[in-house]
């Protein structure tokens, strides 16, 4: 069974790293689910304003928000029982780490498109 990444901060703009990603983790097979409090789909697939609203589990998440709006949003992960949050850079402001380690929630401080083994320059 493929596991569940939440995208936080997936985008409709092809351009972006939050798009990137969507596209990055269906390729390598994981069951994706965007994160996008303005849209209600992404790549084709439904997304949802928060992890909170998303019906079933979440097995890890990847950040793509500013820091002062992701310090927010790592309640919501450790709320959800995300374990495992990958901050991509421009997303893993002190105060993110921070909270998130306060939260218990594992961190992984690195582009998670080349943590997976892609290349965001293809998307």
């Amino acid at each position: 069974m493929a596991r569940t990444v939440a995208v936080v901060g997936a985008s409709r703009d092809r351009r972006k790293f939050g798009n990137k990603a969507v596209r990055a983790f269906q390729q390598r097979g994981y069951h994706v689910i965007p994160i996008n409090p303005t849209t209600t789909m992404v790549e084709g697939l439904a997304a949802y304003p928060t992890v909170l609203d998303v019906p079933e589990a979440i097995d890890l998440a990847t950040v793509y928000l500013e820091p002062r709006i992701g310090v927010t949003v790592m309640d919501d992960l450790a709320k959800k029982g995300v374990e495992e949050v990958w901050l991509n850079p421009g997303a893993d402001g002190a105060k993110v780490v921070a909270r998130a380690q306060a939260l218990g929630l594992t961190l992984i401080l690195e582009c998670s498109i080349v943590g997976i083994g892609e290349n965001p320059n293809i998307y």
